[in-house]
């Protein structure tokens, strides 16, 4: 039995949701994403009591099982993102380290002879406050991709603590070498 799959899912005011086959398409007040879903599982609006649940042919079966928590939670992220956006804070932490967004660019100087140019997806808006880029989006995969991409260009360093990092993220520091005796 999955924990997470058979919980229903509260679908809140002025959300809309629509079944299709092998898929389902969420419409909100921040925007609208269409979600896969697996022929396995087995998803049932409840327009009067506004919940939708989320169930599998066999239950006995593993990857079915597993399909069953996924899915669920992809269509509660669809939900609760269409109405309250999901947000991803980087810091940029070194000397001569700035970062800032120009339309759909983010521009970075992170140490290197150049500047780093990374162009952000449609549905994903970023703000820069001082060395801290926000970036913001309905779709919380998107949002946490495109995080993760920008803080590969250059990940933290654990001597000095230099990098793009998560701005929940901690730094274990190493100590460096010790002069000669």
């Amino acid at each position: 039995m999955s924990r997470i799959g058979k919980l229903p899912i509260t679908i809140p005011d002025g959300v809309e949701c629509n079944l299709q086959e092998g898929s389902m398409n969420v419409k909100g007040p921040k925007g609208a994403l269409d979600i896969h879903i697996p022929k396995s599982a087995i998803v049932n609006i409840d327009t009067a009591a506004k919940q939708i649940t989320v169930d599998v042919a066999n239950k006995e079966d593993g990857e079915e099982r597993a399909v069953w928590g996924l899915t669920r939670q992809l269509i509660a992220n669809a939900v609760a993102g269409v109405v309250t956006p999901f947000s991803k804070s980087l810091e940029f932490e070194g000397v001569g380290f700035r970062v800032e967004v120009q339309d759909k660019n983010v521009k970075m100087e992170v140490g290197f002879s150049h500047p780093v140019n990374y162009e952000l997806p449609e549905s994903v808006e970023a703000a820069v406050d001082k060395n801290t880029l926000t970036l913001i989006g309905i779709d919380k995969q998107l949002v946490g991709e495109t995080a993760a991409r920008i803080r590969k260009v250059r990940k933290p360093e654990p001597y000095k603590g230099k990098g793009i990092r998560y701005s929940d993220e901690v730094i274990i520091r190493k100590a460096g070498k010790t002069a000669g005796k």
